[in-house]
């Protein structure tokens, strides 16, 4: 199974994400998107396969994005996503692209639905607490 992760090293819900996918087995091909940047088409793509609106995707906390005055209602698609070209971080993270679909995989567990099968052991966060266990 081929898959893609739109990955931040330095965010948790994507750390978690990435553990998730090599837990179940798979080596995902990581795009360090702050570092690579996006491009009009790839944003438009993933946005209209994950169903997700520039808005939906737009990350607002922890970046420049009320700086920019991109949290009016009444900024256009065209203009979140001019920002976003401009500025990588302020798509939401992490996007997951398999077979199965896109999807922002945000709380962390949303990834599973995008995979064929499940970590065999149980998958912890940083802090110790569970991410995912096969017992459930």
């Amino acid at each position: 199974m081929n898959i893609v992760i739109f990955h931040n090293p330095a965010c948790g819900t994507s750390r978690n994400v990435l553990s998730l996918i090599v837990a179940a087995g798979y080596q995902p091909n990581v795009i360090p998107y702050l570092e690579a940047g996006w491009t009009k088409p790839m944003l438009q793509a993933l946005f209209a396969a994950a169903g997700l609106t520039p808005r939906e995707a737009l990350r607002t906390s922890k970046s420049p994005a009320k700086e920019l005055g991109l949290l009016d209602q009444g900024i256009t698609d065209e203009a979140l996503i001019d920002a976003m070209l401009d500025h990588p971080v302020l798509v939401n993270r992490p996007l997951v692209c398999t077979p199965k679909g896109v999807a922002l995989c945000r709380p962390s567990e949303a990834v599973l639905a995008l995979l064929e099968r499940r970590p065999e052991k149980a998958v912890y966060k940083e802090d110790g607490e569970i991410l995912y266990s096969p017992e459930g």
